[in-house]
């Protein structure tokens, strides 16, 4: 399902009334914020009764829930596509690292939902929580699978993972506001040159890339 919501707000008529209220959300956050968004607006927006609103969404917290799952479950699957296109290693993490950031880029409604504050209180067994969960789980298993690798230091993989995420967090938040000072593909290579100096093992294991390249400079 694509996630781009269209431009020009259309009147329903039939179909998925679910996904026409999430793309109208999506529209009413870009151009207005989320504080603009009630269950209310979007159904006049749309055409529709109370009830049928009611059939889909709660109130606004259950639609902007419904906004941030659909944002995880798709960094999630662009992350890890990231991941297995490169063949996991050293490029696998750096192409995470700029999916991250280009998912934030074409999807800021999504991603303003997602991580400022609008949905804290989901319940642990909901599928925002379970889809917050996965897209993170994604960054741990990589650096796990390094560290066996011998190319990431033995330090806890979740700790690494929260060092990681907010860096990419950061560049994500400044490039949808518009704050880099240079271009993005800049700032994501020079990040991923730092990043990998900051979480590169000091003792790689025999045999692993890392050894062999640094043997090949001896």
């Amino acid at each position: 399902m694509p996630l781009v919501p269209r431009k020009r707000p259309n009147r329903y008529h039939h179909g998925d009334l679910s996904r026409s209220l999430l793309q109208e959300a999506l529209r009413t956050i870009e151009k207005d914020g989320v504080a603009a968004l009630t269950l209310r607006t979007v159904g006049e927006k749309l055409g529709v009764s109370r009830t049928a609103l009611y059939r889909h969404f709660a109130d606004k917290a259950a639609l902007l829930a419904a906004v941030a799952t659909e944002g995880f479950r798709t960094l999630r699957l662009e992350t890890q596509h990231a991941w297995d296109a490169q063949g996991g290693g050293r490029k696998g993490l750096e192409a995470m690292g700029e999916a991250y950031v280009r998912f934030a880029v074409a999807h800021p409604s999504h991603y303003r939902v997602m991580f400022g504050g609008y949905v804290r209180d989901a319940a642990p067994d909901s599928d925002l929580a379970a889809e917050g969960a996965g897209a993170f789980q994604v960054l741990v298993d990589a650096i796990v699978s390094q560290q066996k690798d011998g190319l990431v230091r033995a330090d806890n993989p979740l700790a690494l993972a929260q060092y990681i995420w907010a860096n990419v967090h950061g560049i994500a938040m400044l490039a949808i506001d518009g704050q880099l000072k240079q271009p993005i593909d800049d700032v994501i290579r020079f990040a991923n040159e730092r990043m990998r100096t900051g979480i590169e093992s000091t003792s790689p294991k025999s045999g692993s890339p890392r050894a062999k390249s640094l043997k090949s400079r001896v």
